[in-house]
């Protein structure tokens, strides 16, 4: 027998849901489950359920409504004991009891600093709650002092249970539940501590400061008080940026597998997956993959510095290091295993390489070929070649994430002339959903379809992505890619749509555009 308080009144037994009729058998009911395990004499269920003019047949009448709920529940449940009930009640079989047990589990393992189990417990005892307790009781005046005690209890465990995600670094996803609960809630101070602190991790330190006005205005004007002194220093925390506010970063669920084949370009690479891991936090998977098992030892040192070089700056890092006879098969695993958006590799201006031909052809995931210079990146914006291409939508996805990340101008740069008069309607489109999907603007531009021309837009910029075509095995780069990749004076990124949906774009826009404009000439 299952007995559930913690919204509606239910009694379950063997997955089959009980009936109890009658309001005043259920009172009785609920009366005594608030009270499992204590005996209730007659007197006092009669004051409670009756108040202070009980009729003459009370006494009566609750004895018939006992026997009610014996016949409902079972006389080994509902006992006698002198002139009065107690429910008796085994492990579990109270949802309250239940709930009572979780709430104290995940606060002595917030207590101990295991915010990952406490989060888990605590959701489940959230859990347990299917509305206001007692929901058809709410206006009873006998289960108001209960009531209250409830409400208390699951507000509580709410709190620790964002407690629990705070430590964690989930702060974002708390952020509109406290805007609701500090509204529910007006008064409760640590509801509203914690929406300061979420907000200000989240980068919106003036609404944190915000929240503190109004708390304060709201407290002196209806109340006459001030905020208290742990939320008084909490905003002095803000105001000073204490890095004590800043918290853990949140674990990142997405990744990024770096893979120079040539070490002098290590560097390189890393220089530019760094941006496009720092927002929205990535993680960096560095491989080194060796063709001579005896240079393991060697080669260990060198993703492994660049790994602990950005730990230390804060980005999410691993690196690992093996022997590989069929690097371009390996590569291929490695994003497979690790599910990675995005396989960042180096190669020559012609991608004649037979690594990258099988990398390209059979990675699930995007791949960028980084064509460099042997030399540090300069500053400038990210220029990007959009002919409308699929592609294309890869490479402006690549080139938006570094744009955003480092906070540089973002271009998209189409024919002055093609298949339509020029590219204008085709760049003013990409332009729309890149800010409607990443949130980033760019600056369309118009180029005449010549290698100079193009070359000498290029060089303004820090770095120039341009997406492949669907033949370029068998034609080539195109007369544009190969003077860029061979011949501009930035670094070329030469990006390949990856075989299932996703790549950077953000979890909530998974479709890929599908539309198609006519290709830019070459």
């Amino acid at each position: 027998m299952e007995f559930r308080i913690l919204g509606p009144l239910e009694v379950w037994h063997e997955g089959r849901r009980i009936h109890i009729g009658g309001a005043k058998e259920r009172a009785v009911l609920a009366f005594l489950l608030l009270h499992a395990g204590e005996p209730v004499s007659l007197d006092r269920l009669i004051d409670e359920l009756w108040g202070e003019s009980p009729p003459a047949t009370a006494r009566k009448s609750l004895h018939v409504r006992v026997a009610a709920l014996r016949r409902a529940i079972g006389n080994d449940v509902l006992l006698t004991r002198g002139d009065g009930y107690v429910i008796r009640l085994g492990r579990n079989q109270l949802d309250l009891h239940r709930f009572e047990q979780l709430l104290s589990d995940g606060s002595e393992e917030l207590a101990g600093a295991d915010a990952s189990s406490a989060l888990a417990t605590l959701t489940e005892a959230i859990a347990l709650w299917r509305g206001p307790a007692l929901a058809e009781f709410l206006y009873e005046s006998f289960a108001q002092p209960a009531l209250a005690r409830l409400e208390e209890l699951h507000l509580h465990a709410i709190e620790l249970r964002i407690e629990a995600q705070l430590e964690l670094g989930l702060h974002t996803d708390v952020i509109a539940e406290l805007e609701e609960l500090v509204a529910e809630h007006p008064l409760r101070e640590r509801l509203r501590a914690q929406l300061m602190v979420a907000l200000y991790r989240d980068g919106r330190q003036a609404e944190a400061l915000d929240v503190y006005r109004r708390t304060r205005d709201g407290f002196v004007e209806d109340l006459g008080i001030e905020p208290g002194a742990a939320l008084k220093r909490l905003q002095q925390a803000i105001l000073r940026q204490d890095r004590s506010l800043d918290g853990p970063l949140p674990s990142p669920e997405r990744s990024i597998l770096v893979a120079p084949q040539d070490a002098g370009r290590f560097a390189e690479l890393v220089a530019l997956a760094e941006p496009l891991a720092r927002r929205p936090r990535r993680e960096l998977i560095l491989a080194w993959l060796v063709a001579e098992a005896g240079d393991l030892a060697a080669g260990h040192s060198l993703p492994n510095e660049h790994r602990q070089a950005l730990v230390g700056r804060g980005v999410a890092a691993r690196s690992i290091t093996f022997s590989s006879v069929a690097l371009g098969e390996d590569l291929v695993r490695l994003a497979v295993e690790q599910e990675v958006d995005l396989l960042l590799v180096d190669g020559p201006p012609d991608l004649d390489d037979p690594v990258l031909h099988t990398v390209l052809a059979r990675a699930p995931c995007d791949v960028a070929v980084y064509v460099g210079r042997g030399e540090p990146p300069r500053p400038g914006p990210v220029l990007v070649l959009f002919g409308g291409g699929e592609h294309d939508w890869s490479a402006v996805e690549v080139g938006a994430w570094l744009a955003g990340a480092q906070d540089v101008q973002l271009r998209l740069a189409g024919p002055a002339e093609g298949v339509e008069r020029d590219a204008s309607r085709a760049l003013a489109s990409a332009a729309l959903a890149v800010q409607r999907v990443l949130g980033i603007a760019a600056e369309p531009v118009l180029l005449p379809p010549a290698v100079p021309d193009v070359l000498t837009a290029a060089g303004e910029a820090a770095v120039v992505i341009v997406g492949l075509t669907e033949r370029w095995e068998r034609a080539g780069l195109g007369r544009i890619r190969s003077a860029l990749a061979a011949n501009g004076r930035p670094p070329a990124v030469l990006v390949r749509r990856g075989l299932r949906p996703g790549g950077l774009a953000p979890e909530q826009s998974l479709t890929r555009f599908t539309w198609t404009l006519g290709a830019a000439t070459e």
